[in-house]
């Protein structure tokens, strides 16, 4: 257990420090600290979500009893992602703080912008911290002890839930390099609208469904079959996922109607900022006022 702990406490900060030294230093590129921070990080993001999903896919497909069935990569894998949420803490925090850097400062107006900012992180970003510490203190338990090898396919289905984060961190990329007008933009905000509504928001109805079927039960009756705490937990892990949706939903449409009014009406449309649909991964819950 100790050993995958460290592998995961070693890889992923790792990863992110080699992506941001290559950024920054490779023949050809040599980025900004600040871009190259930001880069980095959502690399990171996006490593961990393909390596989630397809763990959680080898673990669906090889489970056929939803309960009884185990495979060692369930816990292996929960083991070495728990260090990668501490570490996101981290790297949300310096993505924050290089967007609100002005170059020439003091000193000393660093080190109050310092404290603003991790003021300000804590405000901006309480529920995405929230959820991170969440997993880190709960979910990990959970997953690991309170099961007692059960529900394997369960585990390997929610490990399905991070097929959204790439094109979220994709999404996010575009828009630092000021991508926002181009077709790649729109396709991938239209996919990652879809893998979002798929992969998290139905995700809970699904695993209750899963159930009722395993159980020979109708689903409405899963959730007065099941323990309380499996309902609860649910339904902590829903709220900021349907939360999160409807604000993609809402700049989805301004994403896909943007283009039609600003030809209708260029006066009032060319002040306003371009927005994006951007669910929460890896640095910024969307605001109304943030165009990133």
């Amino acid at each position: 257990m100790l050993s995958i702990l460290a592998a995961g406490s070693i890889f992923f900060p790792g990863l992110f420090l080699l992506s941001k030294r290559f950024l920054k230093h490779a023949p050809g590129i040599k980025w900004s600290e600040k871009d190259a921070v930001i880069v980095s990080s959502r690399l990171v993001s996006s490593v961990q979500a393909i390596m989630a999903s397809s763990a959680g896919y080898i673990i669906a497909c090889s489970c056929k009893d939803s309960i009884e069935d185990q495979h060692w990569l369930t816990s292996s894998y929960i083991l070495f992602a728990v260090p990668y949420f501490v570490y996101d803490i981290y790297a949300m925090f310096l993505c924050y703080w290089y967007k609100l850097q002005v170059k020439d400062h003091e000193e000393e107006s660093k080190a109050k912008s310092m404290r603003s900012a991790l003021s300000g992180y804590l405000r901006r970003e309480v529920l995405m911290v929230l959820h991170h510490v969440v997993m880190v203190t709960v979910c990990f338990p959970v997953s690991v002890f309170w099961r007692r090898g059960k529900g394997d396919y369960f585990q390997g289905v929610m490990f399905l839930a991070e097929l959204s984060t790439p094109s979220v961190c994709l999404g996010k990329i575009l828009i630092q390099f000021k991508q926002q007008h181009t077709l790649l933009h729109k396709v991938n905000g239209a996919l990652m609208l879809v893998t979002f509504f798929i992969c998290r928001v139905l995700l809970f109805p699904y695993l209750y469904y899963a159930y009722g079927r395993y159980a020979s039960i109708p689903f409405y009756m899963v959730p007065l079959s099941v323990p309380w705490q499996c309902n609860a937990g649910a339904a902590l892990l829903m709220a900021p996922q349907v939360y999160w949706f409807s604000l993609i939903c809402k700049r989805a449409f301004r994403l896909f109607t943007g283009a039609s009014q600003h030809k209708a009406t260029p006066s009032t449309t060319d002040s306003e900022p371009k927005t994006s649909v951007l669910p929460p991964a890896n640095g910024y819950i969307p605001r109304e006022t943030d165009s990133h």
